[in-house]
């Protein structure tokens, strides 16, 4: 596509249905306010090519959970039950999820949102390379933008890498608050991880997670209390 194309993009005087264009190339940029709902955003991620995972997947699975929610759960990729589903987390790993969310009294009807890096699954489940998930993350900040979140958990490395390009192990920085953006981001392990590692003794991951998910509760109160909810 001409450079010239490009640029006129977004120019409203255009004489071509300008979001028509923006899956077709992951160069074509996706701009800050491209969307004004979910629902619209949904719709182009299920005909976006910006990447080759838009030739293989069954459903793009964008987020399921509170569209107004002041905490965001942002997992790596669907699997073959969200692809199938078009939700994300919905197998094993989800249930564990709203289990550890449910613990503390959290929930995707009234507190949380829960979308992924990626919103087509890589073939045998993968990692996303860095290059389908640059392709994706326009979409993502549009939901960040949209949603609002005060709170946004990264759920494992491939998250926390994909949004905030930090690369350390997720050992070394579960549990820690990370500011981006002028929000409160907070690496956790994914809950498929903690499916393989099953113990809950002190110091095992699934220990650490409870204690990772109250640190997030008691942040979530402190908030509302200052915002006088």
């Amino acid at each position: 596509m001409s450079s010239e194309i490009q640029l006129s993009l977004f120019n409203e005087e255009s004489n071509f249905d300008q979001r028509e264009l923006i899956p077709t190339d992951a160069k074509i940029p996706v701009p800050p306010g491209t969307y004004t709902n979910m629902n619209e955003l949904a719709q182009h991620c299920n005909q976006c090519q910006r990447c080759e995972l838009g030739s293989t997947r069954t459903h793009a699975v964008v987020g399921r959970g509170h569209l107004k929610a002041p905490i965001m759960v942002v997992g790596e990729a669907p699997g073959q039950n969200e692809d199938e589903t078009g939700l994300p987390f919905v197998g094993r790993s989800g249930q564990l999820l709203d289990k550890i969310l449910a613990s503390v009294g959290l929930n995707t009807e009234h507190d949380v949102y829960i979308a992924n890096i990626n919103k087509c699954r890589p073939p045998n489940n993968r990692v996303p390379t860095p290059h389908e998930m640059a392709a994706c993350l326009p979409y993502l900040l549009e939901q960040i933008r949209l949603v609002d979140p005060k709170i946004i958990l990264l759920t494992g490395a491939t998250s926390v890498k994909g949004l905030t390009g930090e690369k350390r192990a997720i050992t070394k920085i579960r549990g820690q608050w990370i500011e981006w953006e002028g929000r409160l981001c907070m690496p956790i392990f994914h809950p498929s991880y903690l499916l393989r590692n099953p113990s809950k003794e002190q110091g095992s991951p699934k220990w650490l997670m409870w204690q990772d998910i109250q640190t997030v509760r008691a942040k979530y109160d402190e908030i509302r209390q200052s915002d006088g909810i």
